[in-house]
């Protein structure tokens, strides 16, 4: 494994429950304190997909600002350090024949398990068979932020490993980077938008249209969608729809391609493309990205051309 970062699981993980079980004193940044004492809890979680989380660290309680006769006990966000001291332990197992590198967001939960703080952490490169663990920090919380008692995974998405988006903060061997946005959504339409950022040395030319291959959960193509060059056959007024042009990217500079599609269902039986495996132009090395199309029962998708900027 090339960095060690954290993991966990799948949409409906388990929940982490809080019982005393030895502690730990964790300070801002990672670095032991004695500032604020912590619980550390061994959680018993038989996982799911080979994810599992093993532990979680709390703050120790200490006393209401608010004497009562129960003499209750509490956390309160405001006299926690800038981090929090809330840590999830994980461990991850790659079942599956090749390597693969996961994104995950973990809920850091209070007791009525209302969220208060989401965390996504990427963990790169586990070997087949193998197992990675670590740990994901709720980070610095809000003044005003409920104790937190519990935590789960939200979501949990993995590709091969050799066609990852670059991280945050590194280039690829190509120079180019690849990644999708979050998109938006009105009245069944659906847009996502596909980044591409030049993050090289050299300039880097790209004419056209984005080279797509849908693929199923287990990466496999998914067969049946018509790729339309353009938006216009989707919808009007999405932008960014005009003929291709060629485009020149120098170091720094990146460009933007969108796709659209509509996630109504009639007859049929309705098409969801968790993964996209994307080439920036022909020849270009794939970059598998996880936009999870909808697709409804409509079958089709349109893609706009690389536009710069």
């Amino acid at each position: 494994m090339r960095r060690p970062i954290c993991l966990v699981s799948v949409a409906a993980a388990t929940v982490l429950l809080l019982s005393a079980c030895g502690t730990e004193d964790v300070g801002a940044g990672g670095v032991r304190s004695s500032a604020v004492p912590s619980t550390r809890t061994q959680v018993v979680d038989p996982g799911k997909d080979g994810v599992r989380i093993t532990s979680l660290t709390l703050p120790s309680a200490s006393p209401s600002p608010s004497p009562s006769p129960s003499r209750s006990w509490i956390v309160s966000a405001d006299r926690l350090p800038v981090d929090s001291g809330i840590v999830a332990g994980f461990e991850v197992t790659n079942k599956s024949a090749e390597s693969l590198t996961y994104t995950v967001v973990i809920t850091f939960m209070s007791g009525d398990a209302g969220a208060v703080e989401n965390r996504t952490v990427t963990v790169r490169d586990v070997p087949p068979g193998k197992t990675v663990r670590g740990t994901v920090r709720a980070g610095k919380l809000q003044p005003s932020a409920p104790r937190v008692t519990q935590a789960k995974v939200l979501e949990v998405t993995k590709v091969p490993a050799d066609e990852a988006p670059a991280g945050t903060g590194t280039c690829p061997a190509s120079g180019i980077r690849v990644s999708v946005d979050r998109g938006d959504a009105a009245m069944g339409l659906r847009v996502v938008g596909l980044h591409l950022a030049n993050c090289g040395e050299r300039d880097y030319n790209v004419e056209g249209y984005p080279l797509l291959e849908l693929l199923d959960d287990d990466f496999k193509r998914v067969d049946g969608i018509k790729v339309l060059d353009g938006t216009g056959g989707i919808a009007t007024g999405i932008g960014r729809d005009g003929p291709p042009r060629p485009v020149v990217l120098r170091p720094g500079e990146s460009a933007s391609a969108s796709l659209a599609w509509h996630n109504t269902t009639q007859a049929g039986t309705a098409v969801n493309v968790p993964h996209v495996r994307v080439r920036a132009k022909a020849g270009a090395a794939p970059v598998t990205v996880t936009p999870h199309l909808d697709l409804g029962t409509t079958g089709k998708l349109g893609v706009s051309p690389w536009v710069k900027g």
